[in-house]
């Protein structure tokens, strides 16, 4: 394994909150057009290590790469710069606005000439034909007006624009929060498969998720978390759900486990 097959790399991560240790040296590898779930129990500092990585949290020792080379980020308008978006379980949308107008929430275009440089005036033509073009790219138009408000929408066809905005401006990486645990079974199962989307086109995904059923189902590998460090990474080829449960728990110690860096992604 070469750092260029890397896209994301943390080395290292230390966050302490008093005397509390949520990372302890924590390590952490996405490839090139991959899905990669992590997973731990309670406790174990992968929220931490996903805030790291996303740019809400700033580790207090340790190094993020991004292509090989560190980057620093202070806040999450930071990692979009560097096109790491994340989309957190609580949905960040607005309800009160349409399609549109979330995909392109904080990012909206000015309309061309006098009337966006002087009045501000949004382009929303443009707008709405690149929400639609981004939505039917991702299989997602069986919404039929893209003007409707976000608030009429299930909450599968919510979490698809959310997912939708993160592909449409990350260029590089999308976080994925337990993006299916407040769904039914059907919806999750349209969320997964918009994930395999994003990963098909080119935009590598990390997938943070307590359901082992659906990271079995999608991830191309598995991150496991343990006291506020990375413990295995592992492959659903390679390892059943228990094996992942008694790595992640400590029933099992991770001798087994494939490591990282030897891994030859399937």
């Amino acid at each position: 394994m070469t750092v260029s097959e890397n896209i994301l790399e943390a080395r290292g991560l230390v966050k302490r909150y008093g005397h509390v240790t949520a990372l302890a040296g924590s390590d952490f590898d996405l490839r090139q057009g991959e899905i990669l779930a992590v997973i731990g129990d309670n406790g174990a500092g992968k929220s931490s290590l996903i805030k790291c990585l996303s740019g809400a949290v700033v580790p207090d020792e340790g190094e993020i790469l991004l292509d090989g080379k560190p980057i620093q980020m202070k806040t999450p308008i930071d990692a979009r710069a560097y096109g790491i978006e994340t989309v957190y379980q609580t949905l960040a949308v607005s309800p009160s606005l349409d399609i549109s107008d979330n995909l392109f929430l904080g990012r909206e275009p000015r309309a061309p000439g006098i009337m966006g440089k002087v009045f501000r005036k949004l382009d929303t033509g443009r707008m709405r034909t690149e929400a639609k073009k981004q939505m039917t790219e991702l299989g997602l138009m069986t919404i039929q007006d893209i003007n409707q408000q976000v608030e009429s929408l299930s909450g599968g066809q919510r979490q698809g624009v959310a997912v939708a905005r993160a592909a449409a401006f990350g260029s590089k990486v999308i976080i994925l929060d337990e993006p299916t645990a407040a769904l039914g079974v059907k919806e999750s199962g349209h969320v997964l498969e918009l994930i395999r989307k994003v990963r098909d086109g080119g935009i590598p995904v990390v997938l943070i998720s307590h359901n082992m059923p659906h990271v079995f189902e999608i991830a191309d590998r598995i991150h496991i978390h343990r006291l506020g460090r990375r413990i295995a990474v592992i492959s659903p080829k390679t390892h059943t759900m228990n094996e992942a449960v008694a790595i992640m728990t400590g029933a099992t110690e991770p001798g087994a486990a494939v490591p990282a860096e030897r891994f030859v992604a399937g």
